[in-house]
């Protein structure tokens, strides 16, 4: 008798404070806090596939629309590879680029990309940044303590 006293007054207990433990409920939940003063965020786009890319400068926008981060994040898009279509001017993007560059987005070419393609940097738009890898800028900005974000 006194083991099923001890046993029912441990699961009494643990599903007590298994209560206390417990996630927030869906309707309590509003997601994480922004309780840094600043953000850092690298955008990579490395697929040419226009819905890719307006599908990466769709969520680049929307973390700058985030009310809990708006005024802190520092955002840069990084392309190399066939993300290059981004900055092509034959491309629809001009609009939206500027858009972001104008809210502090940095815009960022892989020089490795240009010359190992053989693309000519007048077929790009010339308010954009290069640097001399993509990959290189990925590594350094994550040990700078940047996201990595890769739609």
């Amino acid at each position: 008798m006194k083991k099923i006293t001890l046993i029912c007054t441990l699961f009494l207990l643990i599903a007590a404070t298994s209560a206390t433990f417990a996630q927030a409920t869906p309707a309590n939940f509003t997601g994480a806090k922004a309780t840094l003063k600043n953000y850092k965020a690298l955008y990579v786009i490395n697929n040419g596939d226009e819905k890719k890319i307006a599908g990466t400068l769709r969520n680049l926008k929307n973390a700058l629309d985030d009310p809990r981060l708006k005024g802190k994040i520092n955002a840069e898009l990084i392309a190399f590879g066939d993300g290059v279509a981004v900055y092509q001017k034959n491309g629809s993007f001009e609009k939206t680029l500027l858009e972001l560059q104008s809210r502090g987005v940095i815009l960022a070419q892989c020089e490795n990309t240009v010359r190992e393609r053989k693309i000519e940097k007048n077929t790009l738009f010339d308010f954009i940044s290069y640097v001399p890898s993509g990959n290189g800028e990925i590594i350094i900005r994550h040990y700078q303590g940047w996201a990595v974000v890769h739609p």
